[in-house]
């Protein structure tokens, strides 16, 4: 008894109650979730620099686009799954919702295997084609093979997830994200300080710790009634594994995509030698720490939307998109603050050569003074996959990626390392325009659906009164 009203306690109807109140309930905890997950990333690369030096973090930092290519795209897919099965539970239809979450896991492991086999087989050939430097072309190699060797260990947290922030859950993956992080943060030290293992022992400590992270989550949906399986779920017809890859095979293309442009940026960037990648490296960093928050209030505003979507509700729809974009709003005043008037004291942090150093403090206030258009796109982005509309998304991703390209390959010969910002920066405000285009095409014609439903309602309702006043009088 007192289990089932503890699981009710994690769930959030989110079609009922304060649109803000029910947001910031469940924000605060996917924040704290999503920030320590970033934190152990980046103390990952501080460890990584300062024990390993420069060289290393540029060979540990150089795998970031083709991690984000192969784990960004299992994190679109579980993010596209998601949102249908928080249609399903908006719309109360339980059946639905267990068949869906039932090919998910078949899915689900289907994905793990190739993309396991996928990365590890086209590893050196990827590194290749980013024109690696032969200084950091064998830690890059022990680096990307275990990790993508465990990659299943990330798929699965991330699939577990976005079926948990579905059901409205952000404290599992947060109480996950918090022993993975101490886990992460002490295997690190250990593995590199003590034992000496290099980042091979990075590595490591990343797979254990999300391996942890994914069997706490996992052991929290076995206690969803809702999702305790019988064996005729896993028979299911073509049409809900058309509906679960038509939503999320776009969302996993989109994010494929950005990363294929992320790469490009990244060969550029390589062509310069090792101080431009470690540079690179570190601005990343920042980049994912710094833009957390609105890509948080993201993730909160999708759940939220995919739940009033399926329940036909749609002008809380519009009451969540403005509390979020409230959030986007005020951490951009905040970070992007700091990322424009102290660069060289966080470039200090992770790097150590003067040059290196200099580089950063030209990337990251560029892209801080412009961080509005990439916290914005996060929350617009994430309204409109929530919705079903995928397509606009995917679209997105494919002109974030010809923008980077386009302005990288122009401009870093005649600017240098401000060209790697400038691509960053066109990439935001073009997917951001895009998106938002998208919103208001496809929410605006719900909105006055809805407004014309309550209004012949409240003329029936009219109706009726003075039909019971007529009765009364005679």
């Amino acid at each position: 008894m007192r289990e089932a009203v503890n699981n009710r306690k994690r769930e959030t109807d989110f079609t009922k109650g304060s649109p803000a109140k029910l947001i910031l309930s469940f924000f605060w905890p996917l924040l704290v979730t999503s920030m320590l997950q970033q934190f152990y990333n980046f103390a990952d690369t501080w460890i990584v620099g300062k024990g390993l030096g420069d060289n290393a973090l540029a060979a540990v930092g150089n795998m970031g686009s083709l991690f984000f290519l192969i784990v960004g795209f299992s994190f679109g897919l579980a993010n596209g799954f998601g949102v249908l099965i928080a249609q399903s539970y908006g719309a109360k239809d339980e059946e639905l919702l267990k068949h869906r979450f039932a090919g998910v896991i078949e899915l689900g492991i289907l994905l793990s295997i190739l993309l396991t086999v996928f990365s590890v087989l086209f590893l050196p050939r990827a590194l290749e084609m980013l024109r690696t430097d032969e200084l950091i072309m064998r830690d890059s190699l022990t680096y990307g093979y275990i990790v993508f060797g465990g990659v299943s260990a990330g798929i699965c947290f991330n699939i577990s997830g976005a079926i948990l922030r579905a059901f409205g859950d952000s404290r599992t993956p947060l109480k996950a994200i918090v022993i993975a992080s101490v886990l992460n943060i002490t295997l690190d030290c250990v593995f590199i300080f003590t034992l000496h293992m290099g980042v091979a022992g990075a590595a490591m400590a990343t797979i254990a710790s999300q391996l942890v992270s994914s069997v706490i989550c996992i052991n929290r949906l076995r206690k969803i009634p809702m999702l305790r399986l019988e064996k005729e779920y896993f028979i299911n017809e073509h049409r809900v594994y058309a509906d679960l890859l038509r939503n999320g095979l776009p969302m996993a293309f989109m994010n494929s995509i950005t990363a294929v442009g992320c790469m490009v940026v990244q060969y550029f960037v390589n062509g310069y030698g090792v101080v431009y990648t470690a540079a690179y490296a570190a601005c990343s960093k920042y980049l994912n720490l710094f833009m957390n928050p609105a890509a948080t209030a993201g993730s909160a505003v999708s759940a939220y939307t995919s739940q009033n979507y399926g329940a036909g509700r749609y002008s809380r729809i519009r009451e969540g998109l403005s509390v979020c974009m409230g959030i986007a709003i005020i951490t951009y005043i905040g970070l992007g603050s700091i990322m424009i008037f102290y660069p060289s004291r966080l470039a200090e942090i992770l790097l150590s050569g003067e040059e290196q150093i200099s580089l950063v403090c030209e990337f990251l206030p560029r892209c801080g003074a412009m961080m509005i258009f990439v916290n914005g796109l996060f929350v617009v982005r994430s309204v409109v996959q929530g919705m079903g509309k995928p397509f606009y998304p995917m679209m997105s991703g494919i002109l974030e990626m010809v923008l980077r390209v386009i302005v990288v390959s122009f401009f870093i010969n005649r600017i240098g390392f401000r060209a790697a910002a400038y691509a960053e920066i066109s990439a935001w405000a073009g997917a951001f325009a895009l998106n938002a285009f998208a919103l208001r095409r496809e929410l605006t014609p719900l909105l006055l659906r809805e407004k014309d439903h309550h209004e012949n309602e409240d003329a029936v309702r009219e109706k009726v009164r003075h039909h019971r006043r007529a009765v009364q009088v005679r």
